[in-house]
């Protein structure tokens, strides 16, 4: 298949340091290493299909998210009150898309999650034109983030893959005619293992308990903050891209995404994964990230990590921050049981998390269609 992307470019300086960094003659990579959609076009490419991506959305080289109103926010929200029709913007983008799978011919579009920039009638001109069917990869709850034009593009849509059991009730409460709950992110073996590191590295990224991963706006991640807040005397080590709350900035050690995330959770001796009240069924990227570096990960209680590992064989969990603080504890003593534990887990995800796992799923969910 001809595999359209239509995303939204989150990571804006790895990407460009990716086309920096491609040799002379070497295909150029269409994400970065810090998007999962990279390591789907890998395992696409595997399986013989051919992708490409139109951006969406090309934020800032510089972008940073700040709790609070700020001009650029300012500028986005009046922008968005537009009507389509009036905003020259958003009509020159889909104009742009249109134009682009005029040249591509795509048999698939795949529309990531987050989209404010791509209309109902773009996509169904495109696939008028193009014969082809449409794949939604929607990552977030409906309830709290209500992306414009979701409701007039479910008609519109073969295949719903979600992370979240729950955001999948809510796409079809919505009216989507088919959702599966994978989840979307995975591992992959070539990338996310256990990186080398000697001593200079180490000794600068040394940390018992390492979290790595977004902690604002607080309406989606206080939970996630509160978790972290009850670990302070453990001293983590915590890397985020954007802002952290008062509470938590005394331990932040700076930014971290792709290589420079792994090696951080190759150094640590616990990885500590709470997902936030937006995802209560389970489900995100680090997840299967920090299984397949082979630390061992603490993650709270959540219906999705019963299915995709076992608890207290693979993978721990916590019910509450007394429960996080006593295994916490517990492991970071037990030098055997822990990396016993990590070893087990990254062998189950290596068996059956990788994103080649997802993609023979997708398309076996395609063919039945």
């Amino acid at each position: 298949m001809r595999i359209l992307f239509i995303d939204s470019l989150t990571h804006v300086k790895e990407y460009w340091q990716a086309l920096a960094d491609t040799a002379p003659g070497e295909e150029p990579p269409l994400f970065p290493t810090s998007m999962k959609e990279h390591f789907y076009v890998r395992a696409l490419r595997r399986r013989g299909h051919e992708p490409d991506v139109f951006w969406r959305e090309q934020p800032s080289r510089n972008y940073r998210f700040h709790a609070g109103l700020t001009p650029g926010k300012a500028a986005a929200a009046l922008m968005q009150r537009l009507p389509p029709s009036l905003n020259p913007v958003l009509q020159r983008r889909n104009q742009e898309l249109i134009q682009k799978a005029r040249e591509f011919k795509p048999d698939l579009l795949w529309l990531c999650s987050g989209n404010r920039t791509i209309l109902p009638q773009t996509l169904a001109t495109i696939r008028r034109e193009q014969g082809c069917r449409l794949l939604v990869e929607y990552g977030e709850s409906h309830v709290i983030f209500r992306f414009p034009f979701m409701l007039q593009l479910l008609p519109l849509v073969d295949l719903v893959i979600v992370n979240d059991l729950y955001h999948g009730m809510q796409m079809r409460e919505l009216g989507a005619r088919r959702v599966v709950t994978l989840p979307v992110p995975a591992m992959d073996p070539d990338f996310h293992y256990p990186r080398p590191l000697d001593d200079g590295q180490r000794a600068a990224l040394a940390c018992d308990v390492a979290f790595v991963g977004t902690l604002l706006p607080e309406h989606i991640y206080g939970e996630r903050v509160r978790m972290l807040v009850a670990l302070r005397d453990f001293n983590p080590g915590i890397w985020s891209v954007h802002d952290a709350p008062p509470e938590l900035r005394p331990f932040l050690r700076g930014a971290a995404l792709g290589e420079s995330m792994l090696e951080i959770l190759s150094a640590a001796k616990l990885a500590v994964n709470p997902h936030g009240q937006t995802m209560q069924y389970g489900g995100n990227p680090r997840l299967f990230e920090a299984a397949g570096v082979g630390t061992l990960q603490i993650t709270d209680d959540r219906p999705g990590i019963h299915k995709w590992f076992t608890p207290g064989e693979n993978i721990l969990t916590f019910r509450d921050e007394a429960d996080l603080r006593d295994k916490v504890a517990w492991f970071l003593a037990h030098d055997d049981e822990r990396e016993e534990m990590a070893r087990r887990a990254r062998e189950h995800v290596l068996a059956h998390h990788r994103f080649d796992h997802r993609v023979e799923r997708i398309e076996a969910l395609l063919a039945t269609l």
